[in-house]
């Protein structure tokens, strides 16, 4: 097994910088719609054979060093008993917002081999598929992240009735904040028992947050997930990725993850000096700039590798998750640049 990523993470010496991207199993690439055809968006996450098959086209495709499990950080809250929905042109909403305290005492901390058994059917499998390829990696939304759906209905532009829970009801808030970070805390567990090989925390609206209200509003969570992990023995590596959050990094290095994920927002060589030694950074391409011609494009993976030098260790990866847009051998060309490029 190409083990390259996994040595990054911990700060190891590699041969050359490992590449991955966020949402690489998606929408980008015709064979994943040959697949999506057959199936809904969450009946595809539910069917751990096609959740298999599109987590492994990108590793076989674009030549990535890590596959992600093909799934959504949703599946968590609804698992938690929120009614969750699809919609094609609105993108997920919940039918029965979260905002008072008898919606909260609905929603359950669920036993995720009992409600999220697919997902673990579809670790194992994939497992079992990628043993001699690349390494598997799981996943979950963070707390905070994932209480602006619930709260919102589905995702926001000023995230107006969050940040009122927070203001005007902050037990509530908290209440609601607990029972996501307890089943979420369950849930990586289970990814990890049933084979995960690192795991990414996505916070993905934390960048929404003034540093202070991040501190005391959404890092606590996440911390309190990746403590409870270490506390438990898990030993795969752990990610945690604020999109936005370039503002939040001398905060976010105190979560506890041992990778940092970095959006475009920021250089990678400033971030290393925020965060000092002992985190490996995880960036951070614009996904627009694989619009790029193939030169110019070269020449931005090439100072994002130099930059990447600066830090305890250093995975490749987009500053958010590849666009439906881009065409595939554009990431092909990105993949194969930050090999040949940073090969010692």
């Amino acid at each position: 097994m190409n083990t390259t990523f996994l040595k990054a993470c911990r700060g190891e010496a590699t041969d050359y910088t490992p590449v991955w991207m966020m949402r690489q199993a998606g929408r980008y690439l015709p064979e994943y719609h040959t697949v999506r055809s057959r199936y809904s968006f969450l009946e595809m996450c539910r069917t751990p054979e096609a959740a298999a098959e599109v987590t492994i086209q990108p590793v076989d495709l674009i030549g990535v060093d890590a596959a992600i499990l093909f799934s959504d950080i949703l599946v968590v809250p609804e698992a938690m008993g929120a009614p969750l929905e699809f919609h094609e042109n609105r993108g997920p909403v919940f039918p029965e917002p979260v905002r008072d305290q008898a919606a909260v005492a609905k929603l359950i901390v669920p036993d995720p081999e009992e409600k999220l058994g697919y997902v673990m059917a579809a670790i194992r499998l994939l497992r079992r598929e990628l043993a001699t390829k690349v390494p598997l990696i799981g996943f979950a939304g963070a707390p905070f992240t994932i209480a602006t759906y619930l709260v919102e209905g589905g995702s926001s532009k000023n995230f107006f009735l969050t940040k009122k829970m927070m203001y005007t009801a902050p037990e509530l808030y908290g209440q609601l904040l607990d029972k996501i970070t307890e089943s979420t805390i369950l849930y990586l567990k289970a990814q990890v028992a049933a084979g995960a090989q690192a795991l990414q925390l996505f916070d993905s609206w934390a960048g929404v947050l003034a540093p202070r209200d991040f501190g005391e509003f959404a890092l606590p969570y996440a911390r309190r997930i990746f403590k409870a992990l270490k506390d438990a023995g898990v030993e795969v590596p752990l990610i945690y990725f604020a999109n936005n959050g370039a503002t939040l990094l001398e905060q976010s290095k105190t979560v506890g993850a041992d990778v940092l994920g970095l959006d475009w927002r920021i250089n990678i060589d400033d971030a290393a000096r925020i965060v000092g030694p002992g985190i490996a950074l995880q960036g951070n391409l614009d996904p627009c700039a694989l619009l790029l011609p193939p030169a110019k494009l070269e020449e931005r993976v090439a100072r994002i590798l130099e930059q990447g030098k600066a830090a305890h260790g250093h995975i490749f990866n987009l500053g958010h998750g590849i666009l439906p847009e881009i065409p595939p051998e554009q990431a092909k060309f990105m993949v194969e640049a930050v090999h040949r490029l940073s090969r010692r």
